[in-house]
C-alpha cells in the first residue's frame, strides 16, 4: 500500500533524535524531499517513506531510536524504514532486529538516504557503515523550500578530544570542517530563502578551521551577509574560544549574539581528570570571568554530567556549589551513560548506583531552574528585541538576544520573522510574557 495525497504525491515523515546537528542535517534531507516533489507530513501519520535520524549519546537514547522506529513501522508497515545517524553507525546489529526497517545508514552516507530510498522496499535491512571520511567536507543540496524562522548551519562535524565518557568521536568521526566557500554559499541561500537568524552547529565547532580561516574569520564572513540581522553558536568547547569571538559579541554592530553554552561537565577538578578533560576548574572560571566581564548580557549555558564513575558525593557536593557560584543562566544536565568502547569502561571502581545519578540530576535541575528564573527576572520591565518565530495557539514566541524565551499575545497579523522591540511583562513557566512596543525592520 502507498499513501497518496488527491494529487498522488507521495508522503515522507522525518523524525530527529538528538543534538542541534542532527536536527541541521534533517532539514537538508527534508529540503531534498520536497524539491522531489514529496509532501512531508508530521511524523505519526501515514507515510509512503519514513527517515529516524538517530542519536547514541546514552543507552537511553539508543532505547528511544528503537522505540520510535518500532512506532513508525507499526503505524507505516509498507513504507520504506530508513534509520540514519549515529545509532546506525554504532548500533546496526540492534536496529536490523527491528521487523520492517529497510535502510540502515551511517554518518559517511546519510545525506543520500534519498537515493537508497528511490530502489523500493528490501527483504532485509541493507546497512551501509562505510569508515567515516577524516577529510573536509562540502554539502550539495541547499534546498529550495522558504523558510520563516532561524536555521541551523552545519559549519564541522567529528571530533579529537576523546573525553573518557563520550561515544561521539566513533560515531561521527575525527574533526573536519566545512569547506569555507561551501559554507557561505549555504548561508547566503538561506538568507535569499527569508531566513534573518542563523545557529552555527557542529560537534565542535571551535576546531573550525578552513582554508587558513577560524570560526572567528567565519563570523566576520556571516556578519558581511545583507540581510542575516542574528548570528548565534551553539555549544562550543571552553578551550576552542578565541578571545576575539567576546569582541564580536559585545559589540553592538556585529550579528554575533551575546550567547555561549560553554560545557563545563563536572565542578570537580577530579572527575574532570577522570573525564579526560582539556581544562582545570581555575581555567574555566578564569575564562568566564572573562567572557562576563567583556560581554554585557551575556547568557551563559553549560552542561553538566553527574554520577560518572569514581564522582563521590564530595564532588557532586563541589559541581553543585561551583554551578551556584558562577554567572551560569541555566545547565543541561545529563546522568552518566555506561558507552562500550569508552576509556571510562576499563574502572571498575567507584560506579554510582543508577538511582544516585537519578536523585543527583533532579536536584542539579533544581537549581538549574533557580537560575535560569533569577536570571529572567532580572529583565523584567526592561525592552529587548526579538526575532518572532511561527505562531501557536498562545502568542507568537521568539528569543531575545540573549536567548531568553519570549512570547507575545497574537496582533491580529502574521507577524512571524519580524524583528521587534518586546517589554518583558512576566514570567510564565521557562518564558516571558512580553507586550510588542514596534516592529525594528
Amino acid at each position: 500500500m502507498v499513501y497518496l495525497n488527491s494529487n498522488n504525491t507521495k508522503r515522507a515523515s522525518l523524525h530527529t533524535l538528538g543534538c542541534r546537528l542532527n536536527q541541521s542535517e534533517t532539514q537538508l534531507i527534508q529540503d531534498q524531499l520536497q524539491s522531489e516533489g514529496y509532501e512531508i507530513v508530521p511524523f505519526g501519520e501515514k507515510a509512503d517513506l519514513g527517515i529516524i535520524n538517530t542519536c547514541t549519546v546514552t543507552r537511553e537514547a539508543d532505547a528511544k531510536c528503537r522505540k520510535t522506529i518500532r512506532q513508525f513501522v507499526k503505524k507505516n508497515p509498507e513504507a520504506f524504514t530508513a534509520v540514519i545517524g549515529c545509532y546506525s553507525q554504532m548500533g546496526a546489529k540492534a536496529i536490523s532486529s527491528i521487523e520492517g526497517v529497510d535502510l540502515i545508514l551511517g554518518n559517511q552516507d546519510k545525506l543520500s538516504v534519498l537515493d537508497y530510498a528511490r530502489a523500493g522496499k528490501n527483504e532485509r535491512p541493507l546497512i551501509v557503515r562505510d569508515r567515516i571520511n577524516q577529510k573536509d567536507f562540502s554539502i550539495q543540496f541547499f534546498g529550495e523550500i522558504p523558510f520563516n524562522q532561524r536555521a541551523n548551519l552545519k559549519v564541522q562535524d567529528g571530533c579529537d578530544f576523546m573525553c573518557s565518557f563520550c561515544i561521539i568521536p566513533f560515531a561521527r568521526g575525527r574533526a573536519r570542517s566545512r569547506d569555507w566557500d561551501n559554507t557561505l554559499e549555504e548561508a547566503k541561500a538561506a538568507v535569499k530563502k527569508g531566513i534573518k537568524e542563523l545557529v552555527l552547529t557542529g560537534v565542535n565547532i571551535g576546531t573550525y578551521h578552513s582554508q587558513g580561516r577560524n570560526i572567528t574569520d567565519l563570523c566576520d564572513a556571516l556578519n558581511e551577509i545583507p540581510g542575516l540581522i542574528r548570528l548565534r553558536i551553539s555549544s562550543i568547547e571552553p578551550t576552542t574560544v578565541p578571545e576575539e569571538l567576546l569582541d564580536r559579541m559585545a559589540d553592538s554592530k556585529h550579528i554575533l549574539l551575546p550567547f555561549l553554552h560553554l560545557p563545563l561537565q563536572s565542578g570537580s577538578d577530579n572527575v574532570l581528570q577522570l573525564m579526560r578533560r582539556k581544562y582545570t576548574l581555575q581555567e574555566y572560571q578564569d575564562f568566564v570571568k572573562m567572557a562576563v566581564d567583556r560581554v554585557p548580557d551575556l547568557c551563559l549555558g553549560t552542561d553538566i554530567m553527574v554520577g560518572f564513575t569514581g564522582e563521590t558525593e564530595q564532588d557532586f557536593a563541589q559541581t553543585c556549589a561551583f554551578f551556584l557560584e558562577q554567572p551560569f543562566t541555566y545547565t543541561h544536565v545529563f546522568p552518566f551513560s555506561e558507552r562500550e568502547g569508552t576509556l571510562v569502561l576499563k574502572r571498575e571502581d567507584g560506579v554510582v548506583p543508577i538511582e544516585e545519578r537519578n536523585l543527583r540530576c533532579i536536584q542539579l535541575r533544581r537549581l538549574s531552574d533557580h537560575k535560569r528564573h533569577n536570571f529572567m527576572k532580572s529583565y523584567l520591565g526592561q525592552t529587548s528585541k526579538v526575532l518572532l518565530e511561527n505562531p501557536r495557539e498562545d502568542g507568537f514566541p521568539g528569543y531575545t538576544e540573549n536567548y531568553i524565551r519570549v512570547r507575545i499575545p497574537s496582533p491580529g497579523a502574521d507577524v512571524r520573522n519580524r524583528l521587534a522591540e518586546i517589554r518583558l511583562r512576566s514570567i510564565n513557566a521557562d518564558f516571558i510574557e512580553g507586550e510588542l512596543i514596534q516592529f525594528l525592520d
